[in-house]
């Protein structure tokens, strides 16, 4: 079943719409904040899940006046920072209480940022309950897209990473017989251009110095090997229905470019921005209207980045 919808919608969420977010501690879900910070009313976060940060969902708690707080580490039930919950703030443990929340009659819209395969239960439990769900837990779509997607109704799910938030930007009312090719874009990490020798001498702290975006650990250490883009290339395969080997890989050092749609008719539609999770996370939650601008907009106009110099420097010497 595709993705998306005929036409897009006027509006059609209710307003503010209640918002769980699934690993709230983690980068993408304190950028997500962020965004509801911002939006107050558009956005009311109703309930939050972190691994083990207990001190933190305390913070988030009580700076967003939360009903629910999930822990799914269940070892850390006796943890002292949790006495500091607002009065009246529900809290529960454990992965059956996380599928709950995405589940729950009080959530219209669920951000699934849990790291790894442990996030299908709730992203499964969210579709089957008929949630918006804005998807950053790409691994659960890697492993489980063949189980997920058939539920996911036009206009339900959403992606998030930046790649793929991009290309369902560039097919919104396209169709997907007249795609020939996705183009995933690419910085090449902090490593790009080394050799074997200097590889060999590489640390962990450089790898999670990303040259674009501010991540988290292991997304960081995922993009420096060019694990996660791998990734990527089996998520857009799932998500957008497109053979495997039309989903393409580009290296494009600025990520200025977020990824592209090559048509069959030669047409290439390209989604440009700033490199800041907080603009697809920011659509995702807003998906079909667009807010104000969630950070510093980049001016197109001051001196090009480095591909577009090479390309300007070459087509001026031929």
């Amino acid at each position: 079943m595709s993705i998306f919808e005929p036409a897009a919608r006027a509006s059609g969420r209710r307003q503010p719409m209640r918002l769980a977010i699934l690993g709230a501690s983690g980068s993408i879900g304190t950028q997500a904040l962020d965004v509801c910070r911002a939006h107050p009313d558009e956005i009311e976060v109703v309930g939050i899940s972190v691994n083990r940060s207990c001190k933190k969902a305390v913070e988030i708690a009580c700076k967003h006046k939360v009903a629910q707080v999930i822990v799914s580490d269940e070892s850390r039930r006796d943890d002292p920072a949790l006495d500091e919950l607002p009065r009246g703030c529900m809290l529960s443990f454990g992965h059956e209480a996380l599928v709950e929340l995405a589940s729950s009659d009080e959530v219209d819209c669920v951000l699934n940022a849990v790291v790894g395969i442990a996030g299908i239960g709730a992203g499964f439990a969210a579709l089957k309950a008929g949630k918006v769900i804005a998807y950053a837990n790409k691994e659960s779509i890697v492993v489980g897209g063949d189980l997920l997607m058939p539920l996911a109704k036009p206009g339900q799910l959403i992606p998030v990473d930046s790649e793929h938030s991009a290309i369902f930007q560039c097919l919104a009312g396209e169709r997907l017989a007249s795609v020939h090719a996705l183009w995933l874009t690419c910085s090449g990490g902090p490593f790009f251009g080394m050799d074997r020798v200097a590889l060999s001498k590489v640390t962990a702290a450089q790898a999670l110095r990303h040259p674009t975006w501010n991540m988290g650990p292991k997304i960081s250490i995922d993009s420096a090997t060019l694990m996660n883009k791998g990734f990527e290339v089996l998520e857009a395969h799932q998500l957008f229905e497109v053979d495997i080997d039309r989903v393409r890989v580009l290296v494009h050092r600025e990520s200025r470019v977020h990824s592209m749609v090559e048509f069959s008719d030669g047409v290439v539609k390209a989604q440009l921005g700033p490199s800041d999770m907080r603009t697809p996370i920011q659509y995702a939650l807003s998906y079909p209207r667009r807010w104000g601008c969630p950070q510093e907009r980049v001016d197109y106009r001051s001196k090009p980045g480095r591909s577009e110099e090479r390309r300007v420097g070459k087509e001026c010497r031929s």
